[in-house]
């Protein structure tokens, strides 16, 4: 696999407001712990669609693990046109320095939001061009917005092969309780 899409819950779904919350850190262990394998086995590039959340956690993991790998490149494709204006100046400085350490960012319409479409060619875009996903994502939580590339991201494993990587909460709780143990060790 050569190019995969991060992508999975926006930090709202999982009661997240900040980037001080203490879940955080262990959503990006789970996440690095499922990208080191694929970088040792030739991935090239971490895309996300740049939402506030896993997305973002995900482009931080990348942007972290480039000093070990200078060969991985991440990318953020949105659906429209300066999505973090709409976003407090917490977040939008935060994805400002982010942006400071991406390959390439562009809006796949370069309109501002005008409807849900812009979101499906996003995410067709986003299919077209990874060779799998890793998906933050736990139905057993509840329904959210995860759900629909989910779908989508199964008919094309279905269609053509493509990669389907998930985390689920038991994931990220077994990582959060070996930092725990680790802590308590020392």
């Amino acid at each position: 696999m050569e190019n995969i899409l991060i992508t999975g819950y926006r930090a709202h779904e999982l009661g997240i407001y900040n980037n001080k919350h203490q879940g955080i850190p262990y959503i990006r262990k789970a996440i690095a712990n499922r990208l080191l394998p694929l970088i040792e086995e030739g991935l090239q590039w971490v895309i996300t669609p740049g939402q506030y959340g896993v997305d973002l956690w995900a482009i931080e993991v990348a942007i972290e693990l480039k000093s070990q790998y200078p060969d991985l490149k991440c990318s953020i494709l949105t659906a429209y046109q300066n999505p973090e204006e709409q976003w407090n100046d917490d977040k939008k400085a935060y994805f400002q320095e982010l942006m400071k350490g991406v390959d390439f960012y562009a809006p796949v319409s370069k309109s501002p939001y005008q409807g849900p479409w812009q979101f499906t060619a996003r995410d067709d875009l986003l299919l077209r061009k990874t060779d799998g996903i890793l998906l933050v994502y736990d139905e057993d939580g509840g329904e959210a917005s995860p759900k629909f590339i989910k779908e989508r991201a199964l008919k094309k494993q279905a269609a053509d092969g493509y990669r389907f990587i998930s985390i689920g909460s038991e994931e990220i709780q077994a990582v959060a309780d070996e930092e725990s143990m680790s802590q308590d060790f020392y």
